[in-house]
């Protein structure tokens, strides 16, 4: 029955994004700019007005999707009912280039990549073949035909810029992200975002420096440039919003990113800037096209900074000999969250604007109020962190004094399609071995929970510089000591040292034990609570369009005289954009205040209190030695050999199929994903390239 509700969201999925991707391509054709300046004229006499249309046609159809794909996510099975066969998507999947410099690249990103480049070059040869053919130069500068060809090449270049702004933020929401739906991990749709901010910086820059070099050339950049007009282009705007990007641009290299941190951060802030005045250059009608994913983004950092508040506390911290933190945070019992899943955290002691991302170590099915995640001390935030911590655990107190904390999240995989494989090869290396440790709890819950088969061979290959990096498969030692219930075979190797004849038990019996150092909750009650459900997000983005359209019509029809009016020529006023921002505004602050209401009667009830008589003890830990330990195998001074590998696990599984889940540095993802592309047309792999940090 399930199977049936689901066809329907699905065929309207397929069909929404077929007619919007259809309009992008019709749109830079005669006929279509014809048949929208009748369809705008008609629409000027309703009371939704022209922007009723635009809002209707350029921008709902993404909010659609959004609020669908919500309702299909819901109610699809959260647990896979059955194998995956060696489809077209999963050959697909699988690595087909790895490069240095572009990554590994599957043959679906490959194919919607070079369609991108394919709908850029049409709509940049529909657009300039038009205005060839027509050759009116520009009365006020009196252009020579090729001035003219050049400063229409320059103006088109704006129009490619458009398109990838109106992409540019759909990768990085996080709870209301569409990206859920093809299965992709918020930190991997992070370079996507990237790849198209910088092509928007590239052709934003054509089309400035064209523009400017015609200028010149007329000797107009003193007339032209600092003017703001009543209508067409402002192209002081223009000009605020390109210096914008650039600024934003540079400070998002990695050379800058990694030292100065905190001007990439607060830079990036200035995406408001950009936004609004690429509004008034562009005016409310390009504005549409680039709207959907400003529209999302408000709505997603709106209910993001809802649910980080009220803050809630450290439970408790454990130190690994690795330098390494665990931190315990209270959970509501009912939280759910699929393995892999990623929170956001924010210590105000530390930094009250910084927000770090984190793999969640432990699973929601075994750990029912609390959640984990591990954190390695290496910059100046978590070494802060690391201070803090240990200033507490030397202290004499039994219960240290509260450590305050903000929460976002978790944000992760709709399902669990992971575990449907037959077998599964684990490849981690140093920290990466975060997400897995959540895969394999939960893989040691659904064993003995569920009907569902679940893998029967594990073939885990952990990657460590030192021997004392070890330590941090702590959480998961139940499974690797019960080797028959979860058919766990681990390999461990260590690169940086040489210790013959040493068994993984007794390097893990020589690390000194772990000390946990309890917290008191005194500051806060409440318990980490999670994002609102799918449900609840769909109705928000439904409801903010609604507001936002009346809004929207109520400004059009009282506030704008039909004398005010723009006239259906490419022309834009000031007074339109400011009401189109008034409007979105009052939207999105209705639709917060709403948010804001729902959860503070929750808070209310009380059932997302946490209380330290609630709190379970939490004993001092050591890493266990067991003599099961010597089931697993350890190397010291080599790196691991992916094709030995393939092959032997290859021959144990019999031809199976193979999930290929990997997560570490990214020469080890790219010879992994090399040794998984030799391989996979003799067995059924499918790789996936899972990230713990941003």
């Amino acid at each position: 029955m399930v199977k049936v509700f689901l066809v329907i969201p699905k065929l309207l999925l397929i069909l929404i994004s077929a007619s919007w991707i259809s309009l992008w391509l019709l749109k830079p054709t005669e006929v279509w700019t014809r048949k929208w300046k009748g369809a705008e004229e008609k629409a000027t006499a309703t009371i939704f007005g022209y922007n009723g249309l635009d809002f209707a046609v350029y921008t709902f159809p993404i909010v659609a999707l959004a609020i669908i794909g919500f309702i299909y996510l819901e109610l699809k099975p959260k647990e896979p009912n059955m194998r995956p066969g060696r489809s077209l998507i999963t050959a697909l999947s699988n690595p087909l280039i790895i490069n240095r410099y572009l990554g590994i690249l599957s043959a679906i990103e490959i194919l919607a990549s070079s369609l991108f480049i394919i709908f850029l070059i049409w709509t940049f040869y529909a657009r300039i073949s038009n205005d060839f053919r027509k050759m009116i130069p520009v009365k006020s500068f009196k252009l020579i035909p090729w001035q003219y060809k050049l400063f229409r090449m320059a103006t088109r270049c704006g129009l490619l810029a458009e398109a990838c702004l109106a992409l540019i933020l759909l990768p990085i929401l996080r709870g209301m992200s569409i990206f859920r739906l093809l299965g992709i991990q918020f930190e991997a749709s992070v370079r996507y975002h990237i790849c198209l901010g910088t092509a928007m910086i590239f052709f934003a820059t054509l089309h400035g420096a064209g523009t400017l070099f015609i200028w010149g050339v007329k000797h107009r950049i003193q007339d032209e440039m600092w003017k703001w007009q009543k209508t067409g282009r402002i192209y002081l705007a223009g000009e605020i919003t390109l210096i914008t990007g650039l600024v934003i641009s540079i400070t998002a290299l990695p050379q800058i990113r990694r030292k100065w941190f905190q001007a990439f951060y607060y830079s990036h802030h200035l995406y408001i800037v950009f936004i609004v005045f690429f509004l008034f250059h562009g005016g409310d009608r390009h504005f549409y096209m680039v709207f959907p994913g400003v529209f999302l983004f408000a709505l997603d950092k709106l209910l993001r900074i809802i649910q980080s508040r009220p803050e809630t506390c450290i439970l408790s911290a454990r130190v690994f000999p690795s330098n390494a933190i665990e931190l315990t945070l209270p959970k509501d019992p009912r939280l759910k969250y699929t393995p892999t899943s990623v929170i956001f955290l924010k210590i105000p002691s530390i930094s009250k604007s910084q927000w770090h991302p984190f793999s969640i170590t432990s699973s929601s099915s075994v750990d029912k109020n609390s959640i984990s995640i591990i954190i390695k001390c290496e910059g100046q935030w978590t070494s802060s962190l690391y201070n803090q911590i240990h200033a507490e655990k030397e202290s004499e107190s039994d219960l240290r004094k509260c450590i305050p904390i903000a929460t976002e999240g978790p944000y992760g995989p709709a399902s669990l399609d992971f575990l449907r494989y037959d077998n599964l090869l684990l490849v981690a290396g140093g920290i990466g071995l975060t997400p897995f440790l959540s895969i394999l709890q939960e893989i040691g819950s659904k064993l003995n929970n569920s009907r569902n088969k679940y893998p029967s061979r594990i073939q885990f290959i952990y990657t460590v510089k030192n021997s004392h990096e070890i330590c941090l498969l702590e959480p998961i030692l139940d499974q690797l000591l019960d080797v028959e219930q979860f058919h766990i075979k681990l390999k461990v190797f260590v690169t940086r040292e040489n210790q013959p004849s040493t068994t993984l038990r007794e390097v893990l019996k020589d690390l000194p034990d772990m000390q946990t150092t309890n917290f008191s909750t005194t500051h806060s009650s409440y318990a980490t609570c999670g994002p609102e459900s799918l449900t609840w997000m769909a109705t928000i983005a439904m409801f903010s369009s609604i507001i936002f359209l009346l809004l929207l019509s109520f400004f059009n029809h009282f506030v704008v005289s039909p004398a005010k009016k723009p006239s259906q020529e490419k022309n834009s006023t000031s007074q339109m954009d400011l009401l189109l921002i008034c409007s979105f505004f009052i939207a999105v602050v209705f639709s917060g205040l709403v948010v804001i209401i729902i959860r503070w009667k929750r808070l209310r009830k009380g059932f997302l209190s946490f209380s330290n008589e609630k709190r379970q003890p939490i004993k001092q830990s050591s890493l266990e030695v067991d003599k099961a330990l010597d089931e697993h195998g350890i190397h010291f001074g080599r790196r691991p050999n992916f094709q030995d590998i393939f092959s032997n696990f290859t021959k144990e599984c019999g031809g199976s199929e193979i999930g290929v889940l990997v997560c570490g540095p990214e020469t080890m993802k790219q010879n992994l994903a090399s040794a998984c592309k030799l391989n996979t047309w003799k067995t059924n792999f499918c790789f996936h390239s899972l990230n713990f940090t941003l």
